[in-house]
């Protein structure tokens, strides 16, 4: 501890940077310590208070005569802060140690508030809306939104317009064979003539229907009896059956829809 004293009075004291800090800046407490040769030196970590604190570990560099320790800190109080710095370990040849007591920096910190003096305060605002309340304006709104909100009720659930009926679809005659013939369409003309032959023949024999074919259609009608030749039905309806599948046909599509109509009209009378 001798040593210690010795060394104090060589050292130099806790010096503030800058000097006039305001609060929120970076102050740097740095001090000179001067030890002999071969001795090294060893700065604690400093512990916070509530209107100072640190802002990272000390620093420790070679300078002219000794050494240097640096403090980064940080104040939040305007006025003259006093920080009380750890003690300084000294560390000599051989393993010998020594320490230098806890010392006291002051910051002189200023504010950054500018200096207005005394607050006067000012006199309360007037009210911003008369003390009574008139309850038309609303009871009137509320009323029109009920009337706005009836009506479109009203609106959406009224009845449905009756249109009025339209005239008839006219009905027109089927087309004649000379136009299908005009269009390239005899196979068409061959086709409706057998179908309406095959639609006679399963009226006057319902065993005879549309879904066979025309050699169960003929034995059909054999079996059936009727007073019309069976041989002029199987005639009609196998140059029918070859006018409609054929690709190429000569037979005069005309002459054989006309004959076919009218073994039709003769199976319905």
């Amino acid at each position: 501890m001798l040593l210690g004293l010795a060394l104090l009075l060589q050292g130099g004291p806790w010096t503030a940077t800058p000097a006039r800090p305001t609060v929120g800046d970076t102050v740097w407490l740095a001090r000179l310590v001067v030890v002999p040769a071969g001795w090294r030196v060893r700065a604690d970590r400093l512990e916070g208070a509530t209107s100072v604190e640190p802002l990272g570990d000390p620093l420790v560099e070679r300078a002219a005569g000794g050494w240097r320790v640096r403090y980064p800190v940080v104040a939040w109080t305007p006025g003259i802060q006093s920080v009380t710095l750890p003690s300084i370990r000294l560390v000599g040849p051989g393993g010998r140690t020594d320490s230098l007591p806890k010392a006291a920096a002051q910051i002189d910190v200023a504010s950054v508030l500018p200096a207005t003096g005394v607050v006067v305060p000012r006199p309360a605002l007037a009210p911003l809306r008369e003390g009574r309340r008139r309850p038309g304006p609303p009871v009137v709104a509320a009323a029109l939104a009920l009337a706005v909100l009836a009506a479109g009720w009203r609106w959406r659930r009224r009845p449905p317009r009756r249109i009025p009926d339209g005239p008839p679809p006219r009905i027109d005659g089927p087309v004649p064979d000379r136009r299908w013939l005009e269009a390239g369409e005899p196979r068409a003309v061959a086709a409706r003539a057998r179908a309406a032959l095959r639609a006679a023949i399963a009226r006057a024999v319902p065993g005879a229907h549309a879904a066979l074919s025309t050699a169960e259609c003929l034995a059909a009608v054999e079996r059936a009896q009727l007073r019309l030749s069976p041989a002029a039905l199987a005639e009609v309806l196998r140059a029918l059956d070859d006018a409609e599948f054929a690709s190429v046909t000569g037979t005069d599509v005309t002459a054989l829809a006309a004959r076919a109509r009218t073994l039709a009209g003769e199976l319905g009378a």
